[in-house]
C-alpha cells in the first residue's frame, strides 16, 4: 500500500473548494477533485494538475460510481473534504418556492449524505481501516440569516449528520468534524462588503477574510492522527454580525 494519503474533495472546481483541494495537494495529499461542470474539472486537470472528476453529488448513483473509480485507482480514501453546496436567493419564508427548497435538500443535505455514506463504506471496508470525514458547514448551522429558510435548515441538518457520523464511525475508526465558515472572500461573498440584509431589516456591508485561513484550519483537522478529532470548529471574519446576531 502506498504511503501516499488520499483525499476526495467534492465541489472543488472554485471557492472554498478548489482552494482546499490545492492546499491539500501542495501539502502533499494525494487529490480527488469533483464537480458538475466539465469545463471547470477540465481547468483542474490542465491548470492545476489534480486529478479530478465529474460528479453530482445530487445523484447517488453518480457519487456511488465515483467511489468506485477511486477504491480502484487508489485503493483507499483517507479523507473527504464534504465541501459541495449552494446558496438560494433571499426570499422570505412565506414566499419561498417549493422547488427551491427541494434542490437545496437536494444538494445541501442529500448529497452530503450520499458522499459521507459511500466515504464510510470504503473507509469501513479497507486495510487499514478508518479516515476522516470532514462536512462543511456554516455559520449558519447556528445562527439563520434572514429570508434564508432553506439554506439555514440544509445546515442545521449538517450538525446533525456530523453527530451521527462521528458516532456510528467509533468502531472503525472514522472521526467526522464540521468546519462552519462565516464571510470567506470568495465568489459567492463578493457582494457582502457592499450590504447583507440583517434582521432588523437594515442592509449593511460586512468583512470578510481571506479564503487561505480555511485551507489553513482543514489542514489542521484533516493532519490530526485519527486518535484525536476537531468536532466543530468555526472560521470567521471577527467583526462580522454573528455573535449577537438578530
Amino acid at each position: 500500500m502506498s504511503e501516499t494519503r488520499i483525499a476526495l474533495v467534492t465541489g472543488a472546481t472554485s471557492g472554498i473548494g478548489r482552494a482546499v483541494a490545492l492546499g491539500l495537494g501542495q501539502a502533499g495529499w494525494q487529490i480527488v477533485a469533483c464537480g458538475r461542470r466539465a469545463d471547470r474539472i477540465e481547468t483542474l486537470k490542465r491548470d492545476d494538475g489534480l486529478d479530478a472528476m465529474i460528479c453530482d453529488i445530487t445523484d447517488p448513483d453518480a457519487v456511488r460510481s465515483m467511489f468506485e473509480a477511486i477504491a480502484t485507482r487508489y485503493g483507499r480514501i483517507d479523507l473527504v473534504f464534504n465541501n459541495a453546496g449552494r446558496f438560494a436567493p433571499a426570499t422570505s419564508f412565506g414566499d419561498l418556492a417549493i422547488d427551491t427548497w427541494k434542490e437545496m435538500v437536494d444538494t445541501n443535505l442529500n448529497g452530503a449524505f450520499y458522499v459521507a455514506r459511500e466515504a464510510f463504506r470504503l473507509m469501513r471496508a479497507q486495510k487499514p481501516m478508518g479516515g476522516r470525514i470532514i462536512n462543511n458547514g456554516s455559520i449558519s448551522a447556528y445562527a439563520p440569516r434572514p429570508q434564508a429558510a432553506s439554506y439555514t435548515t440544509t445546515k442545521h441538518a449538517i450538525t446533525g449528520l456530523t453527530k451521527a457520523i462521528s458516532l456510528d464511525g467509533r468502531a472503525f475508526d472514522i472521526a467526522c468534524g464540521q468546519i462552519d465558515i462565516g464571510n470567506a472572500q470568495t465568489d459567492m461573498t463578493s457582494t457582502m462588503n457592499a450590504g447583507s440584509l440583517q434582521a432588523n431589516g437594515d442592509v449593511v456591508p460586512e468583512p470578510t477574510f481571506e479564503l487561505q485561513h480555511v485551507v489553513d484550519a482543514v489542514l489542521y483537522m484533516a493532519g490530526l492522527p485519527l486518535a484525536a478529532n476537531v468536532q466543530f470548529m468555526t472560521v470567521m471574519a471577527t467583526k462580522m454580525p454573528y455573535i449577537g446576531r438578530g
